[in-house]
């Protein structure tokens, strides 16, 4: 059974929202644990502790916490065999595991690296020196986060915030489009202190705390051109990666038309069609009687030499993707 840390707020759901670092402690003797979960708390770690391998792993199911310390001998299973059996789990491929030992033969060190250790600390542990290296490890993690993200992102407008708007990390194209976001006066301002523009944090605020459903998006419409903002997950604990979309339709409906030499009404079909859109919703956009969109899609099928409403939108999304 796992042991949760009586530090625990009572009202903290089991994977510890918010900006605290969470530290799974692993160790079989008691005393380790209070002094340990005693100092880790007072430096302002959300701490879990479990007395065995088995307990660990059972944790380690339901919660993914941002750095473990593990007991290296423990009766059962111990450290080095808990430590590679999570690490067969692909959501802890790259969680910090730090073994804490009073073996300090190089064979047990060798043996803590082998299995997917990132650290060890010699027993007696010193409890400062235990908090400045999870503290260390847990940046280290944070650092190689944003770097992922940023090589995966690289053709899309990305950025990380925090829960309160702050902009950990943008890239280029995310701060051409953030400028554009800016609507109301300061806004300016409020860009360039690093912080994400007032209605997109007002959104991101309430999107957190009715539940960070991954469905919604922001979305607001300037001038003829559609601004969306979605939530894709949170690459470290507190902070959210958001990926921000930008469609200026007047642009698009125009590059259809001259695209597949069609009229303008028949590319405004198109385009609504190439968002999922049904017969009824694009007669509801558009303005147009259901039997007129009917007729329009007639037009687009027999110029396209597609048959299907799913033939016709692939060809306008790729048409979009190469413009």
């Amino acid at each position: 059974m796992v042991e949760e840390s009586a530090h625990r707020p009572p009202d903290a759901p089991p994977d510890f929202p918010g900006e605290r670092a969470v530290v799974l402690i692993v160790d079989d003797t008691p005393d380790n644990l209070a002094l340990l979960s005693d100092a880790l708390q007072g430096t302002g770690y959300a701490v879990l502790v479990a007395l065995s391998g088995e307990a660990a792993l059972k944790c380690l199911a339901r919660i993914t916490p941002d750095v473990v310390l593990m007991d290296a001998m423990m009766p059962g299973m111990d450290g080095f065999e808990t430590c590679r059996r999570l690490k067969e789990d692909e959501r802890h491929a790259h969680l910090p595991v730090i073994f804490m030992t009073a073996l300090t033969e190089s064979e047990h060190v060798v043996q803590g690296f082998r299995v997917g250790g990132i650290d060890y600390v010699t027993k007696p542990v010193k409890p400062g020196e235990v908090c400045a290296r999870i503290n260390a490890h847990v940046e280290r993690a944070r650092a190689q986060l944003y770097a992922e993200a940023a090589l995966g992102l690289e053709t899309r407008a990305a950025l990380i915030a925090a829960a309160d708007g702050t902009i950990r990390w943008k890239n280029p194209h995310a701060a051409r489009q953030l400028a554009r976001y800016e609507e109301v006066r300061g806004e300016r301002a409020a860009a360039a202190a690093q912080q994400l523009p007032a209605g997109l944090r007002a959104w991101l605020a309430t999107w957190i705390a009715h539940g960070c459903n991954p469905e919604l998006a922001y979305e607001i419409t300037t001038n003829g051109v559609r601004r969306i903002a979605r939530v894709s997950g949170s690459p470290v604990r507190g902070d959210w990666l958001m990926i921000l979309e930008e469609y200026d339709d007047a642009v698009q409906i125009s590059s259809l038309a001259a695209r597949f030499g069609i009229t303008v009404r028949e590319a405004e079909v198109l385009l609504w069609l190439s968002r999922g859109k049904t017969n009824r919703d694009i007669g509801d956009i558009l303005d147009m009687a259901p039997r007129t969109v009917n007729k329009h899609l007639e037009h687009l099928f027999r110029k396209l030499h597609v048959e299907t409403r799913s033939a016709a939108a692939a060809m306008a999304v790729k048409a979009g993707n190469h413009h």
